[in-house]
């Protein structure tokens, strides 16, 4: 089974504005490491976040043993919510399954690593494209109209970004 760790930054993105419910369209086990729910700290994001987590089916676990190997091996803080995501890459990726896990964040640094990893990596411009892809859940417009609103929250988003996402989503 894909597990699929979620990074704050996204939780941030979609929380703020009100899609984080967006997440149940993934195939596979979301996981919410606590340090990493803790690192949504900005409202509404916040509030968001712990309605969802109060009433979704998300793991919180983070592999003790792979836990300690991340924050030594990739010389990230080990309280901090980069090692509780790596590690969930280090315990779970398969050199023959690019697809057994996946991290959704927009921290760049993690994305990386997750990806040299083995990680299967996306954002929440990611999150929202599949969920509209093929109008399964969402219709293109829908999706298009919470691009653009993220974009208005302040989710880092060049203009050409957010121009290619919206013509994706069209395709």
């Amino acid at each position: 089974m894909t597990r699929i760790y979620v990074g704050p930054t996204t939780l941030y993105a979609l929380g703020e504005v009100g899609e984080i419910d967006l997440l149940d369209h993934f195939d596979g086990r979301l996981v919410v490491p606590e340090v990493v729910a803790d690192a949504v700290t900005t409202e509404p994001a916040r509030t968001g976040l712990a309605e969802y987590l109060d009433g979704a089916d998300v793991s919180r676990a983070v592999p003790e043993r792979a836990h300690e190997r991340a924050s030594e091996v990739l010389a990230v803080d080990p309280d901090g919510y980069e090692a509780a995501l790596l590690a969930g890459v280090l315990a779970h990726a398969d050199p023959d399954d690019r697809t057994a896990v996946a991290v959704v964040s927009e921290d760049r640094r993690v994305r990386r690593l997750a990806e040299g990893l083995g990680a299967a990596v996306t954002s929440s411009v990611g999150v929202v494209t599949r969920a509209a892809a093929e109008d399964k859940y969402l219709s293109r417009t829908q999706a298009k109209r919470i691009v653009r609103r993220m974009d208005r929250a302040g989710v880092v988003m060049t203009g050409e970004m957010r121009e290619r996402v919206v013509g994706e989503i069209d395709s």
